[in-house]
């Protein structure tokens, strides 16, 4: 695999440790900026809806760029938002950094992801694309901790400024590394809408999108459920985050290595279905916690193994608008996580968060039916084809 993909990777983990690390800190930053931790979670929430709404924007716009340059801009770009972050005099500047780097963050990922499919051999694409993942859940086990670290040593605004550190580097190692890469051809806007009218693709999205609700819908209440169902204490629940992340991260690699090894499709189907299953197991387990920690390493790693199979499936499905269907999936991602915490949340007041699992096992089950449904229609380039033909 091309050596360059780890430079990328190392961009992913920049700014996944971004997006996660304030959630660690908002007691820091709430109590120094004087507002509530609820009003200080906004910066959480309007992150996650900007990172999901930026991408295809930004792609669109940015179209006719080289991509090195491109990539070399948005980062400085991220850069300065990390710098207003620190140096933010209230609330309202900390909001408009987030902004900045959660668009620019966003359209890091997706370049990320297409340089890496881009210079990497169709053989080795799905694992290259599964190494850049591997950077993002990477920030949950090393980038996180240790901004929560540095954070809690010498004030919330330090880990802002370790990150604009990284990104300097970053760009001083895309500069040096890279080499120029051409964009694809301009898209128009009307043409991508198009494409989302295609069933292969658009249920092929939202597949993704109902992946993450179920998967969130558990995982955003992780801490309560540990607490309640297994009776864990603090520093248990510390240790069961460290071994998911850890699991998180091999299974991007997994996933990546499966997509090539026999396919997308097959992928994607094998890992939904088996992700389905660990989900309802999960709350039949917690009598037994060596039982509960093995169903939960499974659960982890396949929630990271489907995302380089999916990726990979949509660029050998439409390699035209690959750039374009690569920012939407993006997109979906951090939809499905909104909607998944939000369905939790009901799940929780309601009953209780033993069934968060069930509940997601749902939306899961139903992603594994659309992702059949989109892998059994014929291609959108060989429909044209056949067509014409007619």
């Amino acid at each position: 695999m091309n050596k360059k993909i780890y430079l990328l990777t190392i961009v992913a983990f920049v700014v996944g440790t971004v997006e996660l690390i304030i959630g660690g800190i908002l007691d820091l930053v709430a109590a120094d900026l004087q507002v509530s931790v609820g009003r200080a979670g906004l910066l959480i929430s309007l992150f996650s809806i900007v990172f999901a709404v930026a991408s295809p924007i930004l792609l669109t716009v940015t179209a006719n760029m080289e991509r090195k340059k491109l990539m070399i801009v948005t980062l400085f770009i991220f850069f300065l938002g990390n710098l207003i972050a620190f140096w933010s005099p209230n609330y309202t500047i900390l909001m408009l950094s987030r902004i900045v780097t959660a668009a620019s963050g966003s359209l890091l990922v997706v370049l990320a992801i297409t340089i890496a499919s881009s210079i990497s051999e169709p053989a080795y694409r799905g694992r290259a694309i599964g190494t850049i993942f591997m950077g993002i859940s990477g920030s949950l086990v090393l980038g996180v901790p240790i901004g929560l670290t540095i954070g809690n040593a010498f004030g919330w605004r330090a880990p802002f400024l370790l990150i604009s550190v990284l990104t300097l580097l970053s760009m001083v190692a895309v500069a040096v590394s890279l080499g120029t890469i051409a964009p694809k051809p301009i898209i128009s806007l009307k043409d991508q809408i198009r494409t989302l009218k295609d069933n292969k693709i658009w249920t092929a999205q939202f597949t993704s999108f109902l992946f993450l609700s179920g998967h969130l819908t558990l995982y955003a209440y992780l801490t309560p459920f540990l607490k309640s169902e297994l009776g864990m204490n603090g520093t248990w629940v510390s240790i069961v985050y460290f071994v998911f992340g850890v699991a998180a991260v091999l299974g991007g690699g997994v996933g990546g290595y499966l997509s090539d090894k026999f396919g997308p499709e097959k992928s994607i189907i094998g890992i939904i279905a088996l992700f389905a299953v660990a989900l309802f197991v999960v709350p039949h387990v917690t009598f037994s916690l060596p039982l509960f920690l093995i169903v939960l390493v499974i659960w982890s790693a396949l929630s990271w193994a489907v995302t380089p199979a999916q990726q990979n499936y949509l660029v050998s499905t439409a390699p035209e608008t690959s750039d374009i269907q690569q920012s939407l999936n993006n997109s979906a991602l951090h939809f499905g996580i909104a909607f998944g915490s939000s369905v939790g949340s009901v799940v929780i007041e309601q009953t209780s968060v033993i069934y968060n699992a069930s509940v997601g096992g749902v939306f899961v089950l139903i992603a594994l039916g659309t992702a059949i449904f989109s892998i059994t229609r014929v291609k959108p380039a060989k429909r044209k084809q056949l067509l014409r033909s007619s």
